[in-house]
């Protein structure tokens, strides 16, 4: 192995190292959520216990994870479940699985750019880079799974090498329901190339069906409604898929409205300035991570226009491999970009990385972000919250407020408070409510707590920190 591989390999390894346990200390400070690290422990939980995906929704009623997502690929760490009953699991798995994505960074570098120093370059920007780092600190979302696979399924396109590309790809496409978009995507940039136009086109094709049946037929057979329940952070542009395409035929500047806020700017200029915008000079490439971009951008919701997020996995490889496509590109015009493309980078990413990202050690630099910097400190707060959580027992039923409702979640029924359905404990953080609390006022959410504690029902076994647990009387 060559020097610049090894320097790779360990690069991927302190970060998924470093992150992974990062994001255990995160949870462990009960900073994460019922949702998302919560309900998908319990979708991989009723798996490993015979009961495919099932998860507990928002109303209470019981229903599968598809009903929410199309990400099948949960599936498979039900078999880790056994090995590792935690949560843990899954953010470690996590942070190792994004890791990963840095060796088809750096083989795709070492083809295009002739270097490998170059070729790692871009390997620790991609490592380095802040939404690359907030994607394994955001919960646990299979999403996340999908920024290693595609780059990959690059990896493999690149080299005309189409049955490891369809495995990759199609794993990815089980991440998330608009995946099977990006793949497409990657189809339409292949078919532009020479003798490649069927191959290319049939890609295209498969990857658009997956994303339309995902859409279409799966995620509303499973969902209570009928529909997506995302679909009311697209109102503005028709909601639906039907509707977003019937608005860009008959009012297209409203689609154009949406995705020209300010907001939608500076998440693409955090997106593409640690890249140095190199996926400018590859425009082809870099229309791969179209889909995803346009998604958010249409979105009403903010959270899906912030890097912070996990809402970048489906647009970073096609940026990775654009950057590096325009390095390549830049290399063959300029003498001088011949040498140092790939150091200027990484300095580029790390600046990014600085001012951006979640890494606590930077919060001692000044201007460094600070978003985050404190959120992986066990806090004698979050000790009394761990202790709350220990008293319930493993098999009952309960209602709990988010973020402890990620620790309770390993069951057959959990309900997000004040749903309390037939709960038999409730476990509640009177200073951070739970997930239902953007849809109500808090003022109703401390009346329903009144109104529980008054109702004589429930006996309380733990109040410590604000933190309130309470049992069902016995009869």
């Amino acid at each position: 192995m060559t020097r610049p591989a090894r320097l790779v390999a360990a690069a991927s390894g302190v970060f998924a190292a470093g992150l992974g346990a990062l994001a255990v200390l995160q949870h462990r400070a009960f900073w994460s959520g019922r949702f998302d690290v919560g309900n998908l422990a319990q979708a991989v939980w009723s798996t490993a216990h015979g009961d495919v995906l099932s998860v507990t929704g928002l109303t209470g009623r019981q229903i599968s994870r598809l009903g929410a997502h199309f990400d099948p690929i949960v599936v498979a760490f039900a078999p880790l479940w056994w090995l590792w009953p935690d949560a843990s699991l899954l953010l470690v798995s996590q942070a190792v699985a994004v890791a990963t994505g840095a060796v088809p960074v750096y083989l795709l570098g070492k083809r295009h750019l002739g270097s490998e120093w170059a070729a790692a370059g871009f390997a620790l920007a991609y490592l380095l880079h802040p939404a690359t780092q907030w994607l394994v600190l955001d919960d646990f979302h299979p999403v996340a799974l999908a920024t290693p696979l595609l780059l990959w399924a690059f990896w493999f396109l690149d080299g005309d090498r189409l049955l490891p590309f369809a495995v990759t790809a199609g794993l990815a496409c089980l991440t998330k329901e608009q995946i099977g978009l990006v793949v497409a995507a990657m189809g339409l940039w292949y078919a532009l190339r020479p003798a490649h136009r069927v191959a290319g086109a049939a890609i295209a094709a498969a990857g658009t069906a997956v994303s339309i049946v995902a859409v279409s037929v799966v995620v509303p057979h499973f969902a209570p409604g009928g529909g997506s329940p995302f679909e009311g952070r697209y109102a503005a542009v028709g909601g639906s898929p039907a509707g977003i395409v019937e608005t860009a035929l008959t009012d297209p500047w409203a689609v154009v409205s949406a995705a020209g806020t300010g907001r939608d700017g500076a998440y693409l200029l955090d997106l593409l300035l640690p890249l140095l915008g190199l996926p400018l000079l590859a425009p082809l490439a870099a229309l791969t991570a179209a889909p995803e971009l346009l998604l958010n951008l249409l979105s009403d919701t903010r959270t899906q226009t912030s890097i912070h997020f996990h809402y970048t996995a489906g647009a970073l490889p096609g940026l990775m491999v654009a950057a590096i496509l325009g390095a390549a590109r830049l290399r063959r015009r300029y003498a001088w970009a011949k040498r140092p493309e790939g150091r200027v980078v990484v300095v580029a990413a790390l600046a990014g990385g600085i001012l951006l990202g979640p890494l606590p050690v930077w919060r001692f630099v000044p201007g460094a972000s600070e978003l985050g910097a404190r959120e992986h400190i066990v806090t004698g707060r979050a000790e009394a919250a761990a202790r709350a959580v220990a008293l319930i027992p493993p098999d009952a039923r309960v209602s709990a407020t988010n973020t402890l409702g990620a620790h309770l979640s390993e069951r057959q029924r959990i309900f997000s408070f004040p749903v309390l359905g037939e709960a038999q404990w409730i476990a509640v953080d009177r200073f951070r409510g739970s997930y239902r609390d953007d849809n109500i006022a808090p003022q109703r959410f401390r009346r329903a707590l009144a109104e529980l504690r008054a109702s004589g029902r429930f006996e309380t076994v733990f109040d410590e920190d604000n933190i309130l647990v309470l049992r069902l009387k016995r009869s």
